[in-house]
């Protein structure tokens, strides 16, 4: 949903107002999840956000909600290590997910996240899509292109978002959406639409939260 103002547009509007809704509600952290054995009952739709460590996942989820600290942002890679789970006012769920392409952890360690995010992404019937985080700066590199593959290959729908555009220059952030959209063209499970975002300065959260809150409807 693109183009028209928000006030021209009442069919945006009250699209733009249903993700304000959501997000503006209780947000609330649920729990850590190191094993399959301990994820929540599939009680609620799950959004789950995927990225490269450092690319900004804190940071957008803290954004998106509100909350200065729901999500822990840290300069050490790979700091979320687990799957963490936060309930929405009972009507959905966002899921972080542990960062990948960092070396700092051991090997054992890293495969052991790598396994249970797989696993989760595979096997969980209320997951409703993936919000997958690149860096606009550097764009679709070869460690997300094969969590992409695992996505085409489990049949979850997932979205690019790209973040930090408040980094680029205007035509250089346009240029990177339509080179991602080049790039995921004939990806099975991407989602078409491109999100353009920017944590620290609030460009595109609105947009996402309204993509993210039609999930939790009804």
């Amino acid at each position: 949903m693109t183009g028209a103002s928000d006030g021209d547009d009442p069919e945006r509007h009250a699209w733009l107002e249903d993700g304000r809704k959501l997000f503006a509600g209780n947000c609330d952290f649920m729990l850590g999840v190191v094993s399959l054995s301990t994820l929540p009952d599939p009680t609620a739709p799950e959004v789950a956000f995927a990225g490269r460590s450092n690319v900004g996942k804190s940071s957008l989820i803290n954004g998106l909600t509100g909350r200065r600290s729901l999500a822990r942002a840290s300069n050490e890679p790979g700091r979320t290590r687990e799957l963490n789970f936060f309930d929405l006012g009972g009507r959905l769920r966002i899921v972080d997910l542990p960062g990948y392409g960092f070396a700092k952890a051991p090997k054992k360690v890293v495969d052991r996240w790598t396994a249970l995010t797989k696993d989760y992404l595979r096997g969980r019937v209320n997951l409703k899509r993936v919000i997958l985080l690149i860096d606009s700066r550097h764009g679709i590199k070869p460690t997300d292109e094969g969590i992409m593959k695992a996505l085409d290959e489990a049949a979850v729908v997932y979205q690019i978002a790209l973040t930090k555009i408040d980094k680029l220059k205007p035509a250089e952030a346009e240029a990177r959406r339509v080179e991602t959209l080049e790039r995921i063209r004939k990806r099975p499970a991407a989602h078409p639409v491109v999100a353009m975002t920017s944590a620290s300065k609030g460009e595109g959260l609105a947009e996402l939260r309204a993509e993210i809150a039609a999930f939790g409807r009804g």
